[in-house]
């Protein structure tokens, strides 16, 4: 009995040493890609593109696949952590009236101009700034020692008010220009983000962080993983009528540009009005700047006419590159 307790002893000795280990490291991996956190969208577009013939068959899983991605950011939110940015509702109404209101309108304005006549790519832009926050923009808050608490409440209030936010944007500035399936675009946003979100939190809450702290060290690099496959299955569909040739291809990507640089302004603005502290003009800046472009293509590849995902597809090749310079230009003012 004495032996069979020293080596079940042992066992678990080594079992906690062996866990340590691997969870160092896929903590280096993890860390690793988030430092590449800019190229793996773009990697993902060219597997897309190079071959169309292996992941256009991930299509039917893009919904799993997404709903592990989000499932991997929401094992990290704890309510407990929301107490200190509830009693100052202010940044977050701002944020969220520049995020989901002002945006979407500047968009309009900006593409019926650009694009008259060419209600499938106003529609695309549109989407792209009426998405959820991206979950990536948690990890520029900490990479620029943002206040996490705030970017986190974003987060969620964005994802969990998505499944209203798209269909009912998209049917309010669009109206009868394009049809619109507002019941599966709900359908499919609660099953990628809401649920999975719901189920993330509630298992960091119950557990008091002990789930999260197990499984999100090997569930953080393969759902960064996940985010390329969604993006090279979205992508290859379109594959053969994307040509780098065509002037409109080019003057789309313009078009990104500005939106984008005039996204993150808009939410520089709101951390100004609001008056905010650097740690929440920061959480401000990225939370109220970078959307889930993955989830949009996935509704617009499902949902819309092709033409419609071009901006989109563009949108995710150009977003991290155009936060990480847009971070250089005005984080550094924001701290001075």
């Amino acid at each position: 009995m004495v032996g069979g307790g020293v080596g079940g002893r042992g066992r678990s000795v080594y079992t906690v040493f062996m866990h340590s280990k691997s969870v160092r490291i896929f903590n280096t991996i993890n860390g690793q890609m988030d430092r590449f956190l800019p190229v793996l969208p773009p990697l993902g577009l060219l597997l897309g593109f190079l071959l169309p013939g292996v992941f256009i068959h991930l299509r039917s899983y893009v919904s799993l696949l997404f709903a592990m991605m989000t499932l991997s950011g929401a094992l990290k939110i704890r309510i407990v952590e929301f107490s200190s940015t509830i009693r100052s509702p202010f940044p977050i109404l701002v944020s969220f009236f520049s995020a989901h209101i002002a945006m979407p309108l500047f968009t309009l304005l900006c593409t019926s101009f650009l694009f008259r006549g060419d209600n499938e790519t106003i529609t695309g832009f549109i989407l792209l700034y009426c998405g959820p926050i991206a979950v990536s923009s948690f990890i520029w808050v900490t990479i620029y020692n943002g206040n996490k608490a705030l970017s986190l409440m974003l987060i969620l209030l964005g994802t969990l008010s998505a499944p209203l936010l798209v269909p009912g944007t998209i049917s309010l500035l669009m109206g009868a220009r394009v049809v619109i399936n507002i019941s599966g675009i709900a359908i499919s946003l609660v099953l990628m983000v809401v649920i999975p979100t719901i189920v993330g939190v509630t298992l960091n809450e119950t557990s008091r962080g002990k789930i999260p702290d197990r499984i999100c060290p090997y569930l953080n690099p393969v759902s960064k993983i996940c985010l390329m496959l969604v993006i090279a299955a979205n992508t290859a569909p379109l594959a053969a009528m994307i040509r780098f040739d065509d002037p409109f291809f080019w003057k789309l990507a313009g078009v990104n540009i500005m939106l984008m640089a005039g996204n993150f302004m808009l939410a520089k603005l709101a951390g100004i009005l609001t008056k905010c502290n650097p740690e929440k003009s920061i959480a401000l800046f990225f939370s109220g700047s970078l959307r889930n472009f993955a989830a949009i293509a996935t509704i617009a590849v499902t949902f819309f006419p092709e033409a419609v995902s071009f901006p989109i597809i563009l949108a995710i090749l150009l977003q991290h590159s155009i936060s990480a310079l847009m971070a250089k230009l005005v984080i550094r003012k924001m701290d001075n």
